[in-house]
């Protein structure tokens, strides 16, 4: 395989060829990939050039290097759908394959802060339930996340039933159904607490999702940043016209 001239950088050529046979199945999930020295006669390309494009290939989640063993190809990403709030986690994970697990970091309530008598409509100092989760797939870290719900429309929330579905609980236990929900993603790279946290080294590139949760009367009942695991997490979006 030989590639024509044009202006992107060779490296990346060959990263996407990679992905690209990744996608197709050409190299399945945990088998090992060809050593540099046979991507190079593959590709027709310096082993800098290989060896840069399996360095992205990592840092991007796609393949994993064992000492003395090789490079391998990493288990696909987890596919989380953003525009449907009643696909649940575990149900999103179940389509896919992966068994889903949350654990309650903690549960507490604490004084609201400017913020949140901003969002909520409650004075600064009123209770706010703090709930911190690890959401997992298949035993592994995939999700860090804090979320804050005003205390006097959830008083009494159950640190157990927290281990499911959030927004089911407001439902059955305090009849509050989400209407809607608004999210703001960027890109963060990882500090030593989410690293710790997710099982990750520090400044690996990650998802950080901030949401909006909203009531029928249009009242907002949560405000939560969750850290996804760059390496382990995608997205689908769909748009409805």
């Amino acid at each position: 395989m030989e590639f024509s001239n044009d202006t992107q950088a060779l490296h990346i050529r060959v990263k996407e060829e990679i992905i690209k046979m990744i996608k197709e199945e050409q190299y399945k999930p945990n088998t090992i990939l060809p050593t540099e020295a046979e991507f190079c006669r593959l590709f027709k390309v310096s082993r800098t050039t290989v060896r840069t494009a399996l360095q992205q290939l990592t840092v991007e989640g796609y393949i994993y290097r064992e000492q003395g063993r090789g490079t391998f190809v990493a288990d696909s990403k987890i596919k989380q759908t953003l525009s449907n709030t009643e696909v649940r986690f575990r149900e999103q994970l179940m389509t896919q394959g992966k068994k889903a697990s949350i654990r309650v970091v903690s549960l507490e309530v604490v004084p609201g802060s400017i913020l949140h008598s901003k969002i909520f409509g409650i004075n600064e100092g009123d209770p706010v339930n703090r709930l911190e989760r690890i959401r997992y797939a298949n035993e592994d870290p995939l999700q860090y996340e804090i979320a804050y719900i005003p205390w006097f429309k959830a008083p009494g929330l159950n640190e157990e039933k927290c281990s499911n579905s959030l927004y089911k609980l407001l439902e059955v236990q305090f009849d509050l159904k989400i209407k809607r929900t608004v999210e703001h993603i960027e890109l963060v790279m990882a500090d030593s607490f989410l690293s710790e946290q997710l099982n990750i080294p520090v400044d690996t590139p990650c998802f950080s999702i901030e949401t909006s949760a909203y009531l029928e009367d249009g009242s907002q009942i949560e405000y939560s940043k969750a850290v996804f695991r760059g390496d382990r997490a995608n997205f689908e979006i769909e748009r409805l016209y």
